[in-house]
């Protein structure tokens, strides 16, 4: 672990990629944003005997067994985590609209795809987005996601973009790049019931037509500017 928070292999990644500081940057999240991570999770329980509660935006506590409706116990969920990420991550369905989308904000913005996904499951999560037609890099990340994204965009002229489902994420990117533009996406009701909007956040919406318009938007205004 690097004094700035970051992982190794996630620094390792950053400085792998070429991108252009004076052209804008969109930053991706990709579980709940770009595939439909709690489907394919809710597939997975639902097979190994176990049922996810939408009580809140949580899993610690909302992830039940079907035997007695109990909480699974939180030293539990992180290897069964690892077991869902190990088994299913190249095989999650895509968020419709999400790969034509980005291609499409594409033509305007270079994109890379930050997620935060233990770095031994990379490679099946960008077979994964290939499969679905997204072909963008790929950083995993561990923790707040505001340190990768300072390295990211340390040196951006151009606009800096962050869409994101977690809004702890989206807040560490406030506090380490101001200057980031923050869209919140929440696509699944039934947990974005649970998060209030925020001061920090620029735009939230549940659906890609919505967000290609409006991050679009600010890409074209800045070209005719």
């Amino acid at each position: 672990m690097s004094t700035n928070g970051m992982e190794e292999a996630t620094i390792a990644q950053i400085t792998t990629l070429d991108l252009d500081p004076a052209r804008p940057l969109l930053l991706c999240d990709v579980d709940e944003v770009v595939v439909h991570f709690l489907r394919g999770l809710e597939g997975w329980l639902d097979r190994n005997g176990l049922w996810l509660d939408p009580a809140s935006f949580a899993l610690n506590g909302n992830i039940r067994r079907k035997s007695d409706n109990e909480p699974l116990p939180g030293a539990e969920i992180g290897p069964a985590l690892m077991s869902f990420f190990k088994q299913e991550t190249g095989r999650l369905e895509a968020i419709e609209g999400a790969a034509a989308s980005l291609d499409s904000l594409s033509r305007h913005a270079d994109i890379v795809m930050l997620t935060n996904l233990p770095s031994q499951f990379r490679q099946a999560r960008e077979a994964n987005l290939r499969s679905h037609g997204i072909h963008f890099p790929v950083v995993t990340n561990s923790g707040p996601k505001g340190p990768a994204i300072a390295a990211l965009a340390a040196t951006h002229t151009a606009p800096v973009v962050f869409i994101d489902d977690n809004n702890g994420y989206l807040k560490s990117a406030a506090d380490h790049v101001p200057h980031t533009y923050l869209v919140h996406f929440m696509q699944d009701e039934r947990f974005g019931r649970h998060v209030a909007r925020e001061d920090h956040i620029h735009h939230r919406t549940d659906n890609w037509p919505d967000a290609h318009d409006h991050i679009g938007a600010l890409f074209t205004d800045r070209r005719n500017g």
